[in-house]
């Protein structure tokens, strides 16, 4: 019995596998900063602008009352003392300057002057004559602690505002007929002198010591704070009270 051969089976050959497929790497993009748009370059200033703004500022100032303006607002910005709320007491008194009672002639300040000293140990008195529109003091009157007169100090004129706070302080306080006792700080020549005599305390009063007037102040200079401070600002009024002519 013959057996048949079967055939070999056709071995079927196998497709390579296909490789995958690549991807190209996605690239991420960075933000570019934003470009800072360029600052509009300012034109520099030249001397011949500062000049043009001087110029303006003086012809701005066609009266006294300019003028006055300008020098408080310069120490304002320069000593940084005066409170807005000071304004109108500043500028009332400027405003009622014409109406303002006087001084009493200088030989006539002498007496209350010298007993004011007497009564209260004082060491100097210095008797100021003031022009709120022009800010200027001229000082009429200086004693010493022996009763006689500085005449080298009589005749100087200064500020009444400057870039002192003490100075300041006094002014508006006696504009608002207050008496200002403080420790003494020198401003002017007038002050300097003071200190050479010893001064080292120093009470301030309106002339005379009624609101809304002021012709001028007293000071009175001593080596050291009084005791009883409320008695002696009485009696530097009724000194100031003898000093006008009312």
């Amino acid at each position: 019995m013959v057996t048949a051969k079967k055939a070999p089976a056709k071995t079927v050959a196998k497709a390579p596998a296909k490789a995958p497929a690549k991807v190209a790497p996605v690239k991420r993009r960075t933000p570019k900063p934003k470009a800072e748009a360029a600052p509009n370059p300012q034109p520099a200033k030249t001397p011949a602008d500062t000049l043009g703004k001087i110029i303006g500022l003086i012809e701005w100032v066609d009266s006294p009352f300019k003028l006055l303006t300008v020098i408080l607002l310069s120490f304002m910005a320069f000593a940084g003392y005066f409170a807005w709320d000071s304004r109108q007491v500043i500028l009332q008194a400027i405003q009622n300057q014409d109406h303002m009672p006087q001084l009493v002639k200088q030989d006539d300040l002498v007496e209350p002057a010298k007993s004011l000293m007497k009564d209260v140990d004082g060491l100097v008195v210095l008797v100021h004559k003031a022009n709120l529109t022009t800010n200027s003091r001229t000082t009429v009157l200086a004693i010493n602690a022996d009763g006689s007169r500085e005449k080298k100090i009589e005749g100087t004129v200064t500020s009444l505002f400057n870039a002192s706070p003490d100075r300041n302080a006094a002014m508006v306080a006696m504009l608002n007929n207050e008496v200002l006792c403080e420790e003494f700080n020198p401003s002017s020549k007038v002050g300097e002198w003071g200190v050479k005599q010893g001064v080292k305390f120093m009470c301030r009063g309106s002339i005379p010591p009624d609101p809304g007037k002021f012709a001028g102040y007293l000071a009175i200079g001593f080596k050291e704070k009084p005791e009883d401070i409320s008695a002696l600002k009485t009696r530097i009024n009724l000194a100031s009270t003898d000093m006008s002519d009312e």
